[in-house]
């Protein structure tokens, strides 16, 4: 028997190895984490839908407690573990839980021309950004498109279609398309403000 996993349904999408800061004040999720913490175990966050929670989620290592508040909320820093399938929901608790099977990568790696084209366009975004492109060279090979993904606020249809995309030369070949069809614009935007910047008066 697969023991529940707790959910935490959110409008966002957890990607392996990425943080995710959350501050906890509904009574059934503090439950929830409380309950975590004490056993040292994760919960699932999932992006939550009009007709439920997506069928793909990761699982979240709760990393600290970075502040407990007198009537119970606190903030706390979580990252993405593990990505799961919920396979049955249970609504027994007042958080839900699930019956999840955990995914795991088929074999193919992106080619070494794919992983640097990928951060190349990334340190371009996050330039264009006015942040300082990262060094990845720490990221491991099997992580580093939720990596390249989960460090830009990107639209939260694509990190979900990639959490459930099945190996890592897929997704790094997704992350490079992305790139590819979002950069144009953020050059223009850029070159519009500078310009605007530029000639003593605003557009």
């Amino acid at each position: 028997m697969s023991t529940l996993l707790p959910l935490f349904p959110l409008d966002v999408v957890l990607l392996p190895g990425t943080p995710l800061p959350l501050h906890i004040f509904e009574p059934r999720y503090r439950e929830m984490v409380s309950e975590c913490l004490s056993q040292e175990k994760r919960f699932g966050v999932v992006r939550a839908k009009d007709e439920g929670v997506a069928e793909i989620g990761c699982t979240a290592e709760i990393l600290t407690v970075t502040k407990k508040y007198p009537d119970g909320r606190m903030d706390i820093v979580t990252e993405g573990r593990e990505r799961f399938e919920v396979m049955q929901v249970n609504q027994d608790r007042s958080f839900l839980q699930a019956e999840v099977l955990y995914l795991r990568d088929e074999p193919g790696k992106a080619t070494a021309d794919e992983l640097a084209q990928a951060q190349k366009l990334h340190g371009e975004i996050m330039t264009l950004a006015g942040a300082e492109p990262e060094k990845l060279s720490e990221v491991e090979g099997s992580q580093l498109s939720f990596h390249l993904a989960g460090s830009l606020p990107l639209d939260p249809d694509f990190k979900q279609t990639l959490l459930g995309m099945k190996s890592e030369a897929e997704r790094i070949q997704a992350v490079i398309s992305y790139f590819e069809a979002i950069l144009p614009k953020l050059r223009r935007s850029v070159h519009v403000r500078q310009k605007a910047g530029g000639n003593g008066h605003a557009m």
